[in-house]
């Protein structure tokens, strides 16, 4: 899409596919990625979102050729890469995942190490119009993070990385961004603890100087670069499970200058009032492999569980007091009504609004990776009916919002 003369990026998450290994994402790219193409996109280049995982990174940098081959297959396909998740480093497909999603967390060299491996991939084969993002974990899973130490230790680790992309950009002219990724129950959380940390760690006297070791820029200048390299991934999904106003919380990281290099689509569950029959329409939601990290708002108060099973298993307990609940369970954004049940896509719509008053990214993605765990009832379709789906649903919504801004 074209916006104000320059391009705004938008794509589905392909973690949605299998892609532990890179001959299996590769193999899913070549997939499905045609034919998604063919409906959405058939006459114009078409943007990808490219999950790199940890054996993918390794295999992609010691191989040259295989490097050259990704970048000729999507140019003849017309086809780019824009963005790479490289959140989940390990298998994230046919296995329990849970908190292992968060490891190696950012307290190791394995994460640093990954993230530059895939910021050097990255600016061989995007295109040289394209300065793309990094999609990667919010530090830590939180019960990990408990002294002040974790927290510097957290911190020195990812200004290595940014200092790692400043001097990408210094030799090959490439500027890749890092983008933090909120998340329930993580060390960055809501909007609010991640504008804190990116103003009490990151752009305080303690990171700049940090910063300015580890990169070789002065203070000065490692202000700059900072906010050029360091930003954040908005899942709409997550802050949504927070009980978030999306509105608001779009609106306080641009007054706090923080960086929203992906504004991320994607719709939570809703139970605005839990029952014993909402309850039993959850059940298939609690046969999954991922967490399920699930707020309950009951008299103002929040309350956080980790996943929609312990949030059951409260209300069992004591089912009386009149609540909500929120799960971080991606269902397709195109659905308000599951029924028993709603979604949060009206905090889509409230951040599609925002950006067409704002031009708040130019990174825009949707992330349904839930489709092979998703109950049978929600499916229509085969995946590529139901991502293409996804991006009509997406790209028509935000054109209504332009119209009306």
């Amino acid at each position: 899409m074209t916006r104000n003369g320059r391009t705004e990026h938008l794509a589905y998450s392909t973690l949605v596919h299998a892609g532990d290994t890179w001959e299996e994402m590769r193999e899913s790219l070549e997939t499905f990625a045609p034919q998604v193409k063919a409906r959405v996109s058939p006459d114009d280049p078409y943007a990808v979102s490219l999950r790199i995982s940890g054996a993918s990174a390794q295999t992609l940098t010691d191989d040259a050729e295989e490097r050259a081959r990704l970048r000729r297959w999507l140019d003849e396909h017309d086809m780019y890469v824009y963005t790479v998740n490289a959140f989940p480093y390990g298998p994230f497909k046919g296995r329990t995942v849970m908190e292992d999603v968060y490891e190696p967390d950012w307290s190791t060299e394995e994460r640093v190490t990954y993230t530059c491996q895939v910021a050097d991939i990255l600016a061989e084969v995007a295109p040289d119009d394209v300065s793309p993002s990094i999609q990667t974990a919010p530090l830590a899973f939180r019960p990990k993070v408990r002294t002040e130490d974790d927290v510097l230790h957290l911190t020195e680790n990812l200004l290595r990385v940014v200092a790692h992309l400043v001097n990408l950009e210094a030799r090959t002219g490439r500027r890749v961004k890092l983008a933090l990724e909120p998340e329930p129950y993580c060390y960055l959380e809501t909007t609010a603890e991640t504008i804190t940390y990116f103003q009490e760690r990151v752009w305080s006297a303690a990171g700049l100087a940090t910063f300015s070791r580890l990169s070789g820029l002065p203070v000065s200048e490692a202000i700059g670069a900072l906010r050029r390299h360091l930003g954040v991934v908005f899942d709409i999904c997550h802050q949504s499970v927070e009980f978030e106003d999306i509105t608001g919380s779009l609106r306080a990281l641009v007054d706090a200058g923080v960086p929203v290099f992906k504004l991320q689509a994607a719709a939570a569950l809703r139970m605005p009032d839990v029952t014993a029959q909402t309850v039993a329409a959850l059940e298939p939601f609690t046969d999954t492999i991922y967490l399920s990290q699930t707020t309950e708002r009951r008299d103002g108060e929040l309350t956080r569980l980790l996943n929609l099973s312990d949030a059951i298993e409260e209300w069992r307990r004591d089912p009386e007091p009149k609540r909500e609940w929120r799960t971080h369970f991606h269902v397709p954004v195109f659905l308000d009504d599951l029924g028993a049940f709603s979604t949060t896509r009206s905090g889509i719509e409230q951040a599609l609004a925002v950006q067409a008053e704002l031009d708040l990214s130019d990174h825009l993605e949707i992330e349904t990776y839930t489709w092979d765990v998703l109950p049978a009832h929600l499916k229509t379709g085969d995946i590529v009916e139901y991502v293409s789906r996804e991006l009509e649903w997406l790209s028509g919504t935000l054109a209504a919002c332009r119209e009306r801004s």
